[in-house]
């Protein structure tokens, strides 16, 4: 059986409220880390694992940087606001966007949208003025424009004005503490709308530390998007949607994945999905000889050739970029039994019941995913983006 055609529910499990971490530990490399390794489970705090990583191990990481995605529009004083939630840029790639000075479309989750009847919304900033007018309904959002004064970029926009795009099942307000807690201390190209969260853990001491101990680090940009909360909702899954996330990868870095004969470690599900479509992409290249559309569909990965060796792939990948930068977008859905082709470790958090993230999970550990959470849960881990950690050795 493809396991497409599995049940969600088989991927279900009990998440008691208190068990979801609704703030960071004090300490970022003090939460626990579970260690699954052959069916065997030990536990640690976060700061043991470089003494848990195979030799000159080289490690991928994630560092898109959370942008203040949320706005809040209100219409008077005192009343509540019309929250505007960006989610993806119109006719742009993220990065792009971000530079973009003046103005600007973004496709939008609106909360309280029937109360913005006509018009513009403003907030005044200390020097500036952010304005959004409201162009179409497209699906579950609307396609809005914004138009702010001064010489600031999109991005320093959201700085100025937003608010950290905290996920759903944390049910509380973003505090100060939140723009720095929730972003990884590598974070660097702007554009996500969600957390690494994987990364959070990291220290700039533990990465150090790594690279004393012969690890080599990569550094990979995969935005993350609000799909990433989103718990398949359908009974089977071949039935959900994958969301399109944007990867943004140099020529160098390719090399570098050449290079390395050793193990690879991926820092988070966004790691991972990143080098697996990676691979993917340059067998679609051998695959098909022709101009093709070099983005990653959900099912591509299970559809292609699956004989040709990693080696093979990123060579003609790399040939492809010519020595530029490559953009591109993933919807790749990995779950139990798919064939990990770039990492043989990954370091992660534990996910919401019913997610694609536990999918990924689940083909990590051979279908075995039950194991590490039973574990977890009756060891008191702390659950989702600023929960405890796991490094699951495949």
């Amino acid at each position: 059986m493809h396991f497409s055609d599995l049940k969600i529910d088989d991927f279900d499990y009990v998440l008691p409220d208190e068990r979801i971490a609704k703030y960071p530990l004090a300490s970022r490399n003090q939460s626990k880390l579970l260690n699954y390794n052959n069916g065997e489970i030990a536990q640690y705090t976060f700061d043991k694992i470089t003494d848990l990583l195979k030799p000159e191990t080289q490690i991928v990481m994630n560092n898109t940087k959370v942008v203040q995605a949320r706005l809040l529009f209100y219409k008077s004083e005192g009343t509540t606001p019309i929250e505007i939630f960006c989610l993806e840029p119109v006719g742009l790639e993220v990065q792009q966007a971000m530079a973009i000075k003046n103005e600007i479309v973004f496709y939008c989750l609106v909360g309280r949208a029937k109360k913005w009847k006509s018009g513009f919304l403003e907030i005044a900033l200390n020097t500036h003025q952010l304005k959004a007018e409201r162009l179409e309904r497209r699906g579950q959002g609307y396609e809005i424009k914004f138009s702010w004064t001064g010489d600031l970029t999109f991005a320093e926009i959201l700085e100025e004005a937003g608010h950290t795009p905290l996920p759903p099942y944390l049910n509380r307000k973003d505090e100060e503490s939140d723009k720095v807690r929730y972003q990884t201390v590598y974070a660097k190209n702007n554009g996500s709308v969600a957390a690494p969260t994987a990364g959070l853990h990291f220290t700039d001491e533990i990465l150090d530390q790594l690279i004393k101990n012969n690890h080599e680090i990569l550094n990979a940009t995969l935005h993350v998007g609000a799909g990433t909360f989103k718990p398949v909702s359908s009974e089977i899954v071949s039935d959900h949607e994958m969301h399109f996330e944007e990867i943004h990868i140099s020529s160098d870095f390719i090399s570098r994945l050449l290079a390395h004969k050793g193990s690879r470690t991926a820092v988070g599900t966004t790691s991972v999905r990143t080098l697996e479509s990676l691979y993917w992409l340059g067998v679609k290249l051998i695959n098909n000889s022709g101009d093709i559309n070099l983005e990653l569909g959900q099912w591509d990965a299970y559809d292609l050739p699956q004989d040709i060796s990693a080696e093979e792939s990123l060579t003609r990948l790399l040939n492809h970029m010519q020595g530029k930068d490559l953009f591109t977008k993933t919807q790749l859905m990995i779950g139990p039994g798919y064939s990990f082709r770039m990492i043989d470790t990954i370091v992660t958090n534990f996910h919401q019941p019913k997610s694609t993230l536990l999918l990924l999970v689940a083909a990590a550990t051979k279908g075995k995913w039950n194991q590490l959470y039973d574990y977890a849960l009756a060891n008191n881990f702390r659950f989702l983006s600023y929960g405890d950690s796991s490094i699951i050795h495949i």
